[in-house]
């Protein structure tokens, strides 16, 4: 370890030189970095000029909190980069090749990756390695130590329904040093209501499949019998018994049957438009065309 109340015969006289020409060049390549990512949005160039900023900072053997706020900058900017490169995949691994010890990783470090993997769809992927920095006692004084608490219940625990250890979070140890009575109360009712969700939402869902299918059969049998009704009257002496059915289908279909709210609805607008060309077709084309569909 360098230190520079040691004698002036020992590193201190050697090392100073070096140590500041080498963060002069480690900050340059961090500004070079940020360039490429937020002014040229060259995404890869500024993965690449991470990767060789980590590898330089991996060869200066100091213990200095400078060496930790670049790489910090660092991987923050990788993290991005890797991002927008649509190789979210490969971020987990990437920051744990940087950090041999997992639960030595920045707080910021932790929520942007929580976020990240919370954003596509796999929360699941930061449940082991946000929780083991979560129990690691020393990270507790760390200031953002409390946010990764947050966004671990919300973004990674609620959404697995893994309301064990979520409660456990909150009552526990964790949750006595960092919430409030309020936000602990507060912790439970979201639990309780994201609970009740799902268990709604488990019920409805047969209904709802079982809803869609009576209504495409019931549309079917709808689309046999106006095609059947259109090909079978002749359209020059019962044309205006024609308007009037047709009509009263419509509003059927609008009124009563049809729920613009609901998804299944898209079908039912789609084969009704396509059903009504049909009849158009039949009503108001050549006498031959409506011949050629006749059965």
């Amino acid at each position: 370890m360098s230190n520079c109340s040691a004698p002036a015969h020992s590193l201190c006289s050697v090392c100073v030189p070096p140590l500041s020409s080498a963060f002069t060049q480690i900050f340059s390549m961090l500004d070079t970095a940020a360039e490429q990512m937020m002014v040229r949005t060259d995404f890869q160039a500024a993965f690449d000029t991470c990767n060789k900023g980590l590898e330089n900072l991996a060869g200066m053997e100091l213990e200095d909190n400078r060496c930790w706020e670049y790489k910090a900058g660092f991987c923050t900017l990788g993290i991005q980069a890797l991002a927008e490169l649509n190789q979210w995949r490969a971020v987990l691994p990437w920051v744990l090749q940087q950090y041999e010890n997992q639960q030595e990783i920045p707080p910021k470090i932790v929520q942007l990756c929580i976020l990240l993997y919370s954003k596509v769809g796999q929360p699941a992927v930061m449940q082991e390695a946000a929780g083991r920095w979560l129990r690691r006692p020393s990270n507790r004084s760390a200031p953002g130590f409390r946010t990764v608490a947050e966004l671990y219940l919300l973004h990674v625990l609620l959404p697995l329904r893994r309301r064990e250890e979520a409660e456990e979070l909150i009552l526990g140890e964790i949750g006595s040093s960092v919430f409030t009575e309020d936000q602990r109360q507060t912790a439970l009712e979201l639990l309780e209501e994201k609970e009740q969700q799902d268990l709604n939402s488990s019920r409805d869902a047969p209904a709802a499949a079982d809803g869609v299918s009576a209504r495409g059969a019931t549309l079917c049998k709808l689309e046999a019998v106006l095609r059947f009704f259109f090909r079978r009257l002749p359209s020059t002496r019962c044309f205006r018994f024609q308007r009037v059915f047709l009509a009263a289908t419509l509003l059927y279909l609008l009124f009563l049957r049809l729920d613009p709210a609901h998804p299944s609805s898209f079908m039912w607008i789609s084969k009704l438009f396509q059903l009504l060309k049909q009849v158009w077709r039949t009503l108001f084309g050549p006498y031959y065309q409506a011949a050629s569909r006749g059965p």
